[in-house]
């Protein structure tokens, strides 16, 4: 991992948050009552998978920040506004 550059890790970081963004979306989706629960969730799981990746494997401290703090939670947030977007109106971001 010392050698990489990084554009090495642009696409660990898309598999990490397309992820979590897809697991929230979809947990949104089949949720009934709770759906943003749902989605935190998922999220959470995803992040204890990030953080024990972060303590098992080097990675620059930009990485792991950028890691932790976007593709987690946050595409998790992403994930549910979509998905409550798309079924609440029936059209998908018109």
């Amino acid at each position: 991992m010392h050698l990489f550059q990084p554009q090495h890790f642009i696409m660990p970081f898309a598999a990490h948050a397309l992820g979590t963004f897809s697991g929230a979306f979809i947990a949104v989706s089949l949720s009934g009552t709770r759906p943003i629960a749902a989605a935190m969730a998922v999220g959470l799981v995803f992040l204890v998978g990030g953080i024990i990746n972060v303590v098992m494997l080097p990675s620059p401290l930009w990485f792991t920040l950028t890691d932790l703090l976007l593709a987690y939670l946050s595409m998790a947030w992403l994930g549910t506004q979509l998905s409550r977007r798309i079924f609440r109106t029936g059209t998908p971001l018109t």
